[in-house]
């Protein structure tokens, strides 16, 4: 069953998330990993900035996670992430398919350039890369994040 997350679901939220992360652990840029990858305080700040979290519940228990956030004209999928014992159950690609459902906007995704699975399963469900010149436009336009993450990062677009 897939359910928007309500503020009980924060420790859920964290610990999926920080699991799953745990792919990027040698993959990303050694200054750009961190531990836990997202502290608890940054994804309190990111819910309170308007990432709305939805979730994939199995057995009454937060299994797979994926966060929209509107920003100005466009929508960004931000932190979607499926439990470690979870994955390659097609959890992910339904938690794509209720969000893209839930805006007219469109959507954009950022990734680690490194991160392969990552872009490969963005393409697979219709996301296409954009240019490296439009990636830092649209970093630098929609999100928050320091220049190396610029650097180091793609950007994957619906439209």
């Amino acid at each position: 069953m897939i359910r928007r997350c309500v503020d009980a679901d924060f420790e859920a939220l964290y610990t999926i998330i920080n699991d799953a992360a745990q792919a990027y652990r040698g993959v990303i840029p050694e200054d750009r990993w961190h531990d836990p990858y997202i502290p608890r305080e940054e994804l309190r700040r990111e819910i309170n900035d308007g990432i709305r979290f939805w979730g994939h519940e199995d057995d009454g228990k937060l299994i797979g996670v994926m966060g929209i956030q509107d920003v100005a004209d466009v929508a960004l999928i931000r932190h979607a992430y499926v439990k470690t014992s979870e994955r390659r159950k097609g959890i992910g690609g339904m938690l794509l398919a209720e969000l893209v459902k839930k805006t007219g906007r469109p959507l954009l995704v950022g990734t680690w350039a490194d991160a392969g699975w990552a872009i490969r399963f963005y393409e697979k469900h219709g996301f296409r890369l954009v240019t490296p010149e439009e990636k830092d436009r649209l970093l630098k336009k929609y999100w928050k994040i320091p220049d190396r993450q610029v650097e180091t990062s793609v950007v994957l677009s619906d439209r």
